[in-house]
């Protein structure tokens, strides 16, 4: 069995974070790891309060997991503080941590800011020390703005913070097209040699608390299968966009999604979503 790990903070919620990553290696058929870097007090309306964990027990947790089981692939999401982020740089290169997915987690959907002070040195370390070791990277629009330096809200801009990124060692940048000004959802992916375009509709829903989460993890798990990036890829927004589709109707706020919405189809007798793991 393929195995993936995830390297981000706790929700309590369960709809984003360490949480939303297991669900979606399981629903995609991969055996889920994790560590964690920050405990958070969350709901769907919102984060309450953070605690950072130590950078040494961050490390640890890492090296214990590579230590007992062959990881085929790792995903970081939240890493709220330098010292977080340089020790996981230096664990992924010392291990040898394979297939590196980075979701430059940054401010939470309530606009709670999940890195430290005002982001800078975090953002530092990120671009200096973390990039260069992934094969994806995977910022929203917000991110791709802090890490181009350049206003993002369209499609063009959206191509430059990608060169922008891409610039900064990462085999790929995927920016997601979430929150850019289009008719669809248009995610844009560059390689240094080309650019893709992964387009799904926009779905009316509220219920999109962990969806930057869901896709990277996704991400994560298709390269972990053995998917090349592009199938990977593909694979990983066709499982957003159905999650999102069969959003939960839970809490008062941003509801989470439905993880496991392909297996739910299927019992139900509905058509197959996102194609089964191999």
């Amino acid at each position: 069995m393929k195995i993936a790990l995830t390297i981000a903070g706790s929700d309590s919620s369960a709809g984003a974070g360490i949480q939303a990553d297991l669900k979606t290696f399981a629903a995609l058929g991969v055996y889920g790891t994790s560590a964690l870097t920050a405990i958070t007090a969350q709901n769907t309306t919102g984060v309450f309060r953070v605690l950072d964990l130590p950078a040494d027990l961050v490390g640890a947790q890492i090296e214990a997991v590579a230590s007992d089981f062959a990881v085929d692939a790792v995903k970081t999401g939240m890493l709220p503080n330098a010292a977080i982020v340089e020790v996981v740089a230096a664990a992924v290169e010392s291990l040898q941590l394979p297939r590196l997915v980075v979701d430059p987690v940054m401010v939470a959907k309530g606009g709670h800011r999940l890195i430290a002070g005002d982001g800078d040195e975090t953002i530092a370390a990120l671009k200096t020390v973390l990039l260069p070791l992934a094969l994806a990277v995977t910022p929203n629009a917000a991110e791709a703005e802090r890490l181009a330096g350049i206003r993002v809200s369209s499609l063009d801009d959206a191509r430059e913070a990608a060169r922008r990124i891409h610039a900064l060692g990462p085999g790929a940048v995927i920016v997601k097209g979430g929150h850019l000004d289009t008719t669809e959802a248009i995610d844009v992916m560059f390689d240094g040699r080309e650019f893709v375009e992964l387009a799904a509709p926009r779905i009316d829903t509220r219920s999109t608390h962990g969806t930057g989460c869901t896709f990277a993890a996704a991400l994560a798990a298709g390269l972990a299968l053995g998917d090349p990036l592009p199938a990977a890829a593909d694979r990983a927004k066709r499982y957003v966009t159905g999650a999102l589709r069969h959003g939960l109707r839970l809490g008062h706020g941003h509801g989470p999604l439905d993880h496991f919405w392909d297996r739910r189809s299927a019992a139900a007798g509905g058509p197959p979503g996102t194609p089964r793991a191999r």
